[in-house]
């Protein structure tokens, strides 16, 4: 009987420990994937995260006028080249959506440009006029030529950032 306690006490001792260390683990790769990451406005934690290709089909589905908040993992495609005032994202090969940060709060590195991210905001479509498109167009340091071949408004997908992560 005596030999049965210990037995118990031991192996009671073995799987407290192993639980703590189970959670131990668990706050490192926290704090691993926290430090890969660079943080612009809010703050923001990784889960809930849609794929690109997610909010894409997600677009397809909104009216002009509907938000819908959420967070989202992309690759920049282009940045505001004065001052890094927005920021373009892949969506798909051929689309993207154009990232604005709330309140003009925070900016993004000018070099940014390829980084993987990870969003968060409220995502919307909107009709985006020929003065504002060719605005964006000087902006990205785009030629006079093509400034000027800018003359419809375009319906794009657009994104109010409160908070971006920026892989390092």
């Amino acid at each position: 009987m005596k030999y049965f306690i210990q037995f118990l006490v031991v192996t009671l001792l073995l799987f407290t420990c192993c639980k703590k260390e189970k959670k131990s683990d668990e706050k490192l790769k926290k704090v691993h994937k926290e430090a890969v990451y660079t943080s612009f406005g809010e703050k923001l934690s990784f889960d809930k995260v849609l794929t690109s290709e997610a909010l894409l089909a997600k677009y397809n589905t909104l009216n002009t006028g509907d938000t819908l908040n959420l967070k989202f993992a992309s690759k920049i495609k282009e940045v505001c080249s004065k001052k890094g005032c927005w920021m373009k994202l892949s969506l798909s090969e051929e689309t993207e959506v154009m990232v604005r940060f709330k309140d003009y709060g925070f900016f993004m590195p000018l070099d940014s440009e390829g980084r993987e991210v990870i969003v968060n905001g409220k995502a919307y479509s909107k009709e985006t006029g020929v003065k504002e498109l060719q605005h964006y167009a000087e902006d990205a340091g785009k030629s006079e030529d093509e400034i000027t071949k800018i003359t419809a408004p375009k319906i794009e997908f657009a994104f109010e950032a409160t908070g971006v992560l920026m892989k390092k």
